[in-house]
């Protein structure tokens, strides 16, 4: 495992910004029609099945307006559907996966390279994927785990081996097209993505870890993640995300389903550094059976706007649910995240923890729901949402939404707003810290309690990316 040195001495802003001639082996046209989504099954060979999924979703999209009637939602207007390209399916010679690293194309292995992820699976992790544009180039499996029956493959790729899972789970229960307009949109002209199986009682004590990249300009992407725990086992998996930045709008919609099986313990870690011209609007939920725990820890900066609130419905006595989110909005941007719970047995716990930073004039938003059931007795659940500000320029707000129709619960809300105190920057000048240092190292404290449920790279490569946000040097 790298050392906490050698991680903050990387470069981090030269991992992120540098960008690729584009190459591609197919691309579809830019825009969203029928058409498209033909086009994009067929160059998948996809069972009919899959193409007709695709096509109804294809038909809640068009009957579904634009969300814009959010009180204090993030601005969609520039954002145009019909100039995104929505399949970009990368110069790989080989049609699928690549076996080793060095089978990549030069341009392709070279992005991963500076992003760390060939030493990341080294050293730390028990699967690796890396998505480029449209599709999963690099997938791998520690064969400890296989031997235990772990499926870690690409979505395409389990779409034709394990067709029976992903029929009973992909988008029929957990995210359904009729969500939302860009869950409508993901299931028409998704792409890529992670299948993840965990047999009944086996516990993957090493991260599994996707990453996805996008590097061509006026591209969407559109990943699905499905992870099926079955009862008693344990996983915790990890996304990495990141874009450079270019002239025009970029779209991410991904989409990602969990069910956590009774007993069974899921995390879903992602921190996410999309470009200041990216659109980034998901849809997540898991389904948590009895006694079972959900755990999702996010970091969200660097986009145009996002509106990203993982989802769990708890759905077994006894079902726990953990959020812990953060996110950095700087000049331009608005970022609006948070989390739904969906307490609908007795018994049933929830926490959720934001911490927001905005500067130069940027809003973050917290958004959420909790809603606990008639019958869902002996529940409890706490939210506490707490913003930081640079200036009077920048804006936070907390929109909380609580709808509890049993009686015998605990609810516990609490937020706070505030800006950095110059008495606190001046207490650390006068420790010896310039400006600058001391302003990053009341953010560091400030977002700790996020950090540290991350693994040790994610925590000091989230870190980084603020302090970089801070100096204005991404994006």
């Amino acid at each position: 495992m790298s050392s906490d040195s050698d991680l903050e001495d990387a470069d981090t802003e030269k991992r992120f910004e540098f960008k690729k001639e584009q190459s591609s082996a197919f691309e579809s046209e830019m825009g969203l029609n029928e058409e498209t989504v033909r086009v994009i099954s067929e160059d998948k060979d996809e069972p009919e099945w899959m193409l007709e999924r695709r096509l109804k979703a294809l038909e809640h999209y068009k009957n579904m307006p634009m969300p814009t009637d959010w009180p204090g939602q993030p601005d969609l207007s520039e954002l145009d559907i019909q100039k995104i390209i929505p399949y970009i399916r990368p110069d790989v010679e080989t049609r699928g996966e690549a076996e080793t690293w060095e089978d990549l194309p030069d341009e392709i292995r070279d992005t991963f390279d500076k992003l760390g992820i060939p030493e990341a699976e080294k050293e730390a992790l028990s699967g690796v994927g890396a998505q480029y544009e449209s599709e999963v180039v690099y997938q791998n499996m520690k064969e400890q785990w296989e031997k235990k029956g772990v499926v870690f493959m690409n979505m395409d790729r389990a779409v034709q081996e394990h067709p029976e899972l992903v029929k009973e789970h992909f988008m029929t229960k957990a995210v359904p097209p009729s969500d939302n307009k860009f869950a409508a949109l993901h299931g028409a002209v998704w792409s890529g993505g992670s299948f993840v199986y965990i047999p009944e009682d086996v516990s993957v004590e090493m991260p599994i870890q996707a990453y996805f990249r996008m590097n061509s300009e006026g591209m969407g992407q559109f990943e699905h993640t499905l992870i099926v725990a079955e009862p008693g086992s344990e996983v915790h998996y990890i996304e990495g995300c990141s874009a450079p930045q270019y002239a025009t709008h970029n779209l991410h919609s991904g989409a990602v389903e969990i069910f956590v099986r009774e007993d069974a313990h899921v995390q879903y870690s992602t921190v996410q550094n999309w470009s200041k011209n990216t659109f980034n609007l998901n849809t997540k939920r898991a389904l948590v059976d009895a006694n079972a725990t959900m755990e999702w820890v996010s970091g969200s900066m660097g986009s145009k706007a996002t509106m990203l609130y993982p989802c769990s419905v708890l759905k077994g006595e006894g079902a726990t649910d953990n959020h812990i989110t953060i996110a950095f909005a700087g000049e331009g941007q608005d970022i609006d995240t948070g989390a739904k719970v969906y307490h609908n047995a007795p018994k049933t716990k929830s926490t959720i923890e934001s911490k927001s930073i905005s500067k130069d004039g940027g809003r973050t938003n917290y958004r959420g729901l909790v809603h606990i059931a008639n019958g869902a007795s002996q529940s409890s659940t706490s939210v506490e949402c707490d913003a930081l500000m640079f200036d009077n320029e920048s804006t936070s707000d907390t929109m909380p939404y609580m709808e509890i129709n049993e009686s015998t619960v605990d609810v516990a809300h609490e937020a706070t707003v505030g800006k950095i105190g110059d008495e606190d920057v001046f207490y650390l000048q006068s420790r010896g810290l310039d400006d600058d240092d001391a302003k990053q190292m009341i953010v560091a404290g400030f977002i700790e309690p996020i950090t540290e449920e991350l693994p040790l790279e994610y925590a000091v490569e989230l870190n980084r990316l603020i302090e970089l946000e801070m100096e204005g040097s991404l994006g």
